[in-house]
């Protein structure tokens, strides 16, 4: 985890979801360091705790890229922040989480297998929140965490205020993520995989999925 030094904001930090799928329904999703700096004030507090602890200049050699809830401003008590990392080498990796995140409360690491592709999750606390390292050898912006983030922002914007508040009602009540928008948009089957199944759909055929 090579650290280059300076600023979260220097380091490779998090990419530009508008540049990987340009700007549609990307209203409100903080997609770079500097939108975490600028976003609501819990968005505002994660970013000064990646910089406190360098998170993103100790994994810069991983693309690493914040995912899940936070990004979305849908979080509740008790969720984490998710970094994806892209990994190759899981021996490398889990010595050099060792070494710098080792010393964190709750220090795990595991190692499993899901449908032929390795994955490493390396799990601490940091401060108030719990932190999961997620890493599998695929670019971050192919891993399915990124993708279901991407087309989570896309909904949550054409849908409004009163869905995003329907999904966060959900989660309070103890649904995970992907569940919560898949029992409000009426998919069937495996809500992992029916999301990304939205992946090339328009806005209006989107639409049409909740009115």
């Amino acid at each position: 985890m090579a650290a280059n030094g300076g600023d979260l904001a220097a380091g490779y930090g998090l990419y530009t979801i508008c540049a990987a799928i340009g700007t549609q329904g990307m209203k409100g999703l903080m997609t770079e360091i500097y939108d975490l700096k600028s976003g609501t004030a819990l968005q505002h507090e994660v970013y000064e705790l990646l910089c406190r602890h360098r998170f993103m200049d100790i994994l810069h050699a991983y693309h690493p890229i914040l995912a899940g809830t936070v990004p979305l401003d849908i979080q509740v008590p008790g969720s984490d922040l998710d970094l994806i990392c892209e990994v190759h080498d899981f021996e490398t990796f889990r010595m050099e989480a060792d070494t710098h995140f080792g010393h964190y409360p709750g220090y795990a690491v595991y190692e499993r297998e899901v449908d032929g592709v390795p994955r490493i999750k390396v799990n601490f606390h940091c401060e108030n929140w719990p932190i999961e390292l997620f890493g599998q050898s695929v670019p971050t912006t192919q891993q399915n965490g990124y993708r279901h983030m991407m087309i989570e922002a896309r909904l949550l914007s054409l849908y409004g205020e009163s869905f995003k508040q329907a999904i966060i009602q959900l989660k309070q009540n103890g649904l995970k993520t992907e569940p919560a928008f898949a029992r409000l948009l009426h998919l069937e089957g495996d809500p992992y995989d029916e999301l990304l199944r939205l992946e090339g759909k328009t806005d209006v055929e989107l639409l049409e999925l909740l009115f």
